[in-house]
């Protein structure tokens, strides 16, 4: 069943790629022809180190979902909020290595001022879904504690059959 989830993505960007490789005309570049890459400015591209970055990047992209497991289930009853904060978090620090890399180094200042006012704005979300998973652990803590009916296992010194 995931793979026919996934299809969708896969196919929207197959197709979008295959348009930019022939409008560009760059499809030849993946081979290590020369082209019009403004990058490269018409020299050859320099493909193992592309494709080494590819595979760092791919391998990092699949080992993201084995630690987004393995933090979901330290969350125990918070796990519902766990997407969220690691699409947030996903977000920022890749906007975050971004600026310091300078991949934002030609774009305008008001581009630039609605990235941050973005970037701002996961974090206060971040912040309210902490606050709210706080508020909601200290008030099941009380209403447990409201309605807490003692056990008529208990023993007048407060101890259960089993720890005697």
């Amino acid at each position: 069943m995931l793979c026919v989830v996934l299809l969708g993505g896969f196919t929207t960007n197959f197709i979008w790629c295959l348009y930019l490789l022939i409008t560009n005309q760059s499809a030849k570049e993946l081979m290590g022809a020369r082209g019009p890459s403004a990058v490269t400015d018409g020299a050859a591209p320099p493909l193992l180190r592309n494709y080494l970055l590819c595979a760092i990047a791919g391998t990092a992209w699949y080992f993201q979902f084995f630690f987004y497991t393995m933090g979901e289930s330290q969350m125990g009853a918070y796990a519902f909020s766990s997407w969220t904060l690691h699409m947030a978090s996903i977000i920022i620090f890749g906007t975050l290595w971004g600026f310091a890399l300078r991949e934002w180094s030609q774009s305008r200042s008001s581009t630039k001022c609605l990235v941050w006012l973005g970037v701002v704005a996961l974090v206060f979300a971040t912040i309210v879904i902490g606050a709210g998973n706080y508020l909601n652990a200290r008030l099941t803590v009380s209403r447990r504690q409201l309605f807490e009916v003692p056990s008529p296992y208990e023993h007048s010194t407060g101890r259960t059959s089993e720890s005697c």
